[in-house]
């Protein structure tokens, strides 16, 4: 059985953990695999215990991001990745760094620190260790290192009903937006199947929020309290999914699918 039109709206993978989205028309899945490119770099803050040799999942807050530095917001980069090169813009100002090179990779680190104006004693280090994921849920099982992050836009628009406040779906870092179902109806359907042509995700838990969900993308400021927000109107932190992909293929923007229920 399967219930309800599903549209998807967007498709964004983020190359360096806690930087902007790169916007995708398309993806081309596997699986049991993640986004491609997606979360596979990283600027790991002073003292924080990852090793490039033998990486283990950290928790989000060892890393530069917006659950701690709301400032990333309004920063605009953009990472190549045949040259990995790594614009940074902030404001009028653009600089460019060759992340392969470890001289231009601490220039790089250097330039995060200051701009952020981070109370680490040092600037963090760019690191990678692929196929190692830097995801907010790699902690839990080497399965959710892998999982894909979907949001539903008609719980988000619930909730800015709720509320009397836009809320920009940007707030969320999905990888996947879909528009169609109702609101909230992906938080209940946990072990089911989102199908999309030859693409298929299992829903593998609810993503629970954290402060990193304050931060306005367009203002770059605490601007509401969204896990708090979330609790008091619906008794939980959660928005979104993640799921995994059981059957791959090739995924498009504007491309229709169904949730499947038994």
């Amino acid at each position: 059985m399967t219930e309800a039109s599903i549209t998807i709206k967007e498709l964004n993978r983020f190359p360096v953990k806690g930087l902007s989205a790169d916007p995708l028309t398309f993806v081309n899945l596997v699986a049991g695999e993640g986004i491609p490119g997606d979360r596979l770099f990283g600027f790991a803050r002073f003292n924080s215990g990852f090793d490039p040799k033998d990486p283990k999942p950290l928790p989000k807050d060892r890393f530069v991001v917006l659950l701690k530095v709301a400032g990333l917001a309004g920063l605009r980069t953009t990472f190549h990745d045949e040259t990995q090169e790594l614009e940074i813009r902030q404001g009028d100002n653009t600089q460019t760094f060759d992340m392969r090179d470890p001289e231009a990779s601490t220039k790089a680190a250097r330039h995060l620190h200051e701009a952020l104006e981070l109370s680490d004693p040092h600037p963090p280090t760019f690191v990678s260790s692929a196929p190692h994921r830097f995801t907010d849920v790699s902690v839990v099982s080497p399965q959710m290192m892998n999982a894909i992050s979907v949001l539903n836009l008609n719980s988000v628009r619930d909730m800015e009903k709720r509320i009397d406040a836009k809320i920009h779906p940007d707030r969320f870092r999905a990888n996947v937006v879909i528009d169609g179902l109702p609101p909230y109806a992906e938080l209940d359907a946990v072990g089911n199947v989102l199908d999309f042509g030859e693409v298929s995700f299992r829903i593998l838990s609810r993503t629970k929020r954290c402060a990193a969900t304050e931060v306005n993308p367009e203002t770059a400021e605490r601007d509401l309290k969204i896990p708090y927000l979330l609790r008091k109107e619906l008794g939980h932190t959660d928005m979104g999914v993640y799921v995994e992909v059981v059957s791959g293929g090739t995924l498009n923007v504007e491309q229709a699918g169904g949730l499947k229920l038994p």
